[in-house]
Formats: C-alpha cells, structure tokens, sequence
C-alpha cells in the first residue's frame, strides 16, 4: 500500500468567474455544498482503503476555499481531523479570496490548524483588478492581509499577476512596491496566460486584447530585480521566499512526490498512474455517495515520460538538475549552455538568467 504524504482539495465555488480562470470553479452553488462537503469526506475515506495517507503537506485550492461558511469550514476541516493522522503535518495552505474572510473566519481556520495562507490579491491597482474581474478591492486585500496576521498567521503569500491587458511599467512597479512594503513570506508571481474556454482568450482572437512579450519580458525582469533585492529567493521561476518559506507542498510536486487531489476535476499521481476526477460537482457528489468511480482521465506512465516530467519541472526551480540526471538527454547541457540558457553550478545545471526568460521551451525540451 502505498504511502501519500501530500494530498490536495479542490473546493469548486466562486463568488464569480474570473475572465482569465480556466479551472473548473461554479458559482451559485449552495444548494449543492452540503452534500459535496460529505462527499469530499467520504472520498477521503475510500482513498484511505488503498493508500497508507500520512499527511505533510495538504492544500486547499479552487475556487475559492474560503467562500466556505464558517460552519462549514468546521464541519469539513473537522471532518477531516476525525478522518487522517496530522501528527506528521507541516504545512497546510489555504487559498483564500480577500472579498471572503473576515476575523472570525480567518481565526476559525488558524484553530482549526492551517498553518500557511495563499492571498489572492493579483494587483494592487483597482483599475486592473476590474479588468481582471476580481470581487475585490485593493483597500479589501489589504483589510484581508492585516486580518489574516491579526489572527495569528506568520506565513502568508501573496498571489500576483502581470501581464494583464493595459498593465503598464508603472503600475506593475507599484504593485510590487506594496508587496515588498507589507513584508509577506512569499510572492507568487505569475504572468497571465491566456487559455482557451475563457472570455480572456475570445477576446485574444477577436483582437480586443493583444500580448507584448517586449512588455511582458521587462515586467518579469522587474520582478527578479524587486522581490530579491527585498529578500525574497527566487526559488522557482514564479515563486519567491523569504529564507525557510518555501512552499513545501509544491516543491512536493516539482520533485516527484506522488499525491492525491480529492474534489471535482482533482488530478493524483501515484507511482506511474496519473488520474483526474469528473469536473463535474453534481455528478462527483452523486457518484461518490453512491460509492462509484469519478476517475474522469486516467494515465499510464512510462518511466521515460515520468522521468522528463520531473526534470521539466526541476530545472524551473533553484536547485536546478542534478549532472548526472541530464545523460537521459544527450546534447540537451550542450545546446542550451550554447544558447545561454543553461549553466553548471557545482554539481547541478541550472537556469541563467537569460534562461529564466525561456524557461517554459527548456522545460518542454524535457517531455
């Protein structure tokens, strides 16, 4: 049986659908809360008949997590108290929507155990973030923030994005102004992508939008200029921590570690089995309780293709490859240090600089 140290909720509801999100999220959906909230718990109960669960790491992602009642959140994160043994946990994040946490809710989930929180604040500018379709303000995020400490959490990131349509110099300059002004533990910084089944990327093809990778390219050297020189490691090409706060759940994942994701459109990975749940929060509820199957998608892995999976994802981060690992890839060190994309540091190969611009056709060589 084996065993899972790192497990991952998918809490489905929004207040409302951002323009640019391409995760499976519904609004509207209290009617059905109830009952999905004892189908995630049951479901961890069937996971635990095939898997050893001894939790490190457990994130709750969406969605918006904390759109969730306080009394729901008791029951849910109670539910699962009675259910796994944390005696071995070490961090658990919380997504958490700046528009959905007041102080009983933010001290409500401090008792209950979680230990880390992720922000999602995107920018502090209120003209992009009604671009971005946000429900919140960046007076409320920063209410949110001084909440969020008020309760007791001393580990808190901060969720960012550039590259929105209309973002200038500026404007991004200022945002990570504030960042670095109210001392967070860690900046995830990513640049908005436009995937296909959202309003973002119609308005793409009809023109409304266009990308500037010239713009786009300078707003990221901005961010490795600014987070570092306030203290911030970047550890990973979107991620940035202060000493000791990296994020342990998603390092987890960048090295391989299996994992099981419970909810709606969930994907795991255990050994070289790969599977996603039906996006689908009606008929994952009904399934569920019903003791059925939801595996949606499911994936057998070569030890090849897993292989180029983890070296995809590790010479996005720090610590870069090891050597030794790069013999799978003949020429790869070669090519790429040619470009300037790739270096040897002691020994492991890392991305430079100019490699952390091109770090997604590195990565993509890889798989």
């Amino acid at each position: 049986m084996p065993v899972i140290r790192h497990l991952y909720f998918h809490i489905p509801f929004c207040p409302k659908l951002c323009p640019y999100c391409s995760f499976y999220v519904e609004t509207g959906s209290k009617n059905k809360t109830t009952a999905f909230l004892d189908a995630l718990l049951r479901e961890v109960e069937l996971a635990k008949a095939g898997h050893d669960l001894r939790p490190q790491t457990i994130y709750f992602g969406g969605g918006t997590p904390s759109a969730l009642t306080g009394e729901q959140l008791e029951y849910l994160l109670g539910g699962l108290r009675a259910r796994l043994d944390f005696s071995g946990l070490t961090e658990w994040t919380f997504e958490v929507n700046p528009a959905t946490v007041r102080a009983e809710k933010a001290r409500l989930l401090k008792g209950a155990g979680v230990t880390r929180i992720s922000l999602g604040v995107q920018s502090w500018d209120d003209a992009l973030l009604k671009t971005l379709g946000r429900v919140h303000d960046a007076a409320q995020a920063e209410e949110t923030f001084v909440t969020l400490r008020g309760a007791g959490f001393d580990n808190i990131n901060i969720d960012l994005m550039f590259a929105v349509p209309g973002q200038s110099l500026t404007q991004w300059e200022a945002t990570l102004a504030k960042t670095i002004a109210l001392r967070p533990e860690h900046v995830s910084s990513y640049c908005l992508t436009y995937e296909e089944d959202t309003a973002y990327f119609r308005q793409l093809q009809l023109g409304t939008f266009r990308q500037d990778d010239e713009r786009d390219a300078t707003l990221f050297e901005m961010t490795m200029d600014a987070l570092p020189a306030a203290g911030f490691a970047q550890y990973e090409i979107s991620n940035y921590a202060r000493p000791g706060r990296e994020s342990a759940h998603n390092n987890a994942y960048w090295l391989g570690a299996d994992y099981l994701g419970f909810g709606p459109s969930a994907f795991s990975t255990v050994c070289l089995r790969r599977w996603q749940a039906l996006p689908d929060t009606a008929e994952y509820t009904r399934r569920i309780l019903a003791g059925e199957s939801v595996e949606h998608f499911v994936e057998e892995l070569s030890p090849a293709t897993r292989a180029g999976e983890i070296a995809a994802f590790a010479v996005r981060t720090r610590e870069g490859i090891a050597g030794r690992d790069l013999a799978r890839w003949p020429g790869m060190m070669e090519e790429f240090a040619a470009l300037g994309f790739l270096e040897k540091r002691g020994d492991r190969v890392v991305l430079t600089r100019r490699g952390k611009m091109m770090a997604d056709s590195v990565a993509e060589a890889f798989v």
